[in-house]
């Protein structure tokens, strides 16, 4: 099988009885952002199996707020309502979301009460989790984005895949694989 690379160091995941799927992504990231839709759909129809999780990626300051911005939402139980609008606001309507003002007014227009933003844009928790964003995609040779991680062995991006579409494919034979493998 082809389409991927093997990490040189396996990595643990979160519940050995599922087989992980990681995607590492950046709402500034046109790759991404194309990426997103093709994604969504897919992780609808995912096996009860599987468990996937987004992972932003914080490999410079800006990357950093936006990755903020992600676990903010995900700290206020919003994600599935702002994921794809962020998206939106930075690859077409080419919105400043970088601070806690204009991050702020993104939230509040989409129903969060200003109080609960501020409070958990400020906290332990989702500080924690960036700096967390930043230190991650080393352990599983993450240098660019959008990738996907399959049980914390294989490395599925564009480049090893050829398409947004092949990606997807690589990942289901992986998982696949990986599924057989626990029985």
């Amino acid at each position: 099988m082809t389409g991927f690379e093997t990490l040189a160091t396996p990595q643990p995941t979160q519940n050995p009885d599922k087989v992980e799927v990681i995607e590492f992504f950046w709402y500034g990231c046109p790759h991404c952002y194309d990426f997103e839709p093709i994604l969504a759909s897919w992780v609808k129809k995912l096996p009860a199996n599987v468990d996937f999780i987004r992972q932003p990626a914080a490999f410079s300051d800006l990357w950093a707020k936006h990755a903020k911005a992600f676990y903010v939402a995900q700290a206020l139980g919003v994600l599935d309502k702002v994921h794809a609008d962020f998206f939106d606001a930075l690859q077409n309507k080419h919105q400043k979301l970088e601070n806690e003002e204009q991050l702020g007014a993104f939230f509040t227009a989409h129903g969060v009460k200003e109080a609960d933003f501020h409070e958990a844009y400020n906290s332990f928790l989702v500080d924690t989790k960036v700096r967390q964003a930043a230190v991650t995609p080393a352990r599983y040779g993450v240098t660019g984005v959008p990738v996907l991680i399959v049980n914390g062995k294989y490395k599925v991006d564009g480049k090893s895949a050829g398409s947004h579409e092949k990606m997807i494919e690589v990942t289901n034979q992986l998982i696949k694989r990986e599924s057989t493998a626990k029985k």
